[in-house]
């Protein structure tokens, strides 16, 4: 599994972590480091993207929202919502990452941790936030 996938999955939990228990993003960051170790690469991608959500977490929310129609954020599963904000993260923040890999790492994700439906509509949202952000870039 490659780095960033591995920090992707990490983020993921930590994220879960600070919603869950109301833990801060380096608090989280702390913990999860105490328990586990991954490639240095992914961790510092993991570290990334769990204070880049934390940071900008109403603004990602509000993305989600406007790409969610009849969904409130609030009410989406724990798992989802997180994969959500993850990936409009990458999205909003990187062009780096090509819109389809953050997609695709997403879907695998829901896959993993997520209930039979997330892929799906992990998808849907993303592909609608990636549309709205005019990330374009959907053969890379």
């Amino acid at each position: 599994m490659g780095a960033r996938r591995t920090g992707r999955e990490a983020a993921l939990q930590m994220l879960f972590q600070v919603e869950a228990q109301g833990a801060t993003a380096d608090e989280a960051i702390r913990l999860f480091w105490r328990q586990f170790d991954i490639d240095p690469e992914g961790r510092d991608y993991a570290d990334a993207i769990v204070r880049g959500v934390s940071e900008a977490g109403p603004k990602l929310d509000e993305i989600i929202r406007k790409a969610s129609a009849h969904w409130r954020v609030e009410r989406m599963s724990r798992v989802d919502r997180n994969l959500l904000r993850l990936g409009a993260w990458e999205l909003s923040t990187s062009r780096e990452v090509p819109r389809a890999v953050v997609l695709d790492e997403a879907v695998e994700l829901a896959k993993t941790y997520g209930t039979e439906e997330s892929s799906a509509f992990v998808n849907g949202v993303l592909n609608r936030i990636a549309d709205d952000l005019g990330r374009a870039d959907r053969d890379r």
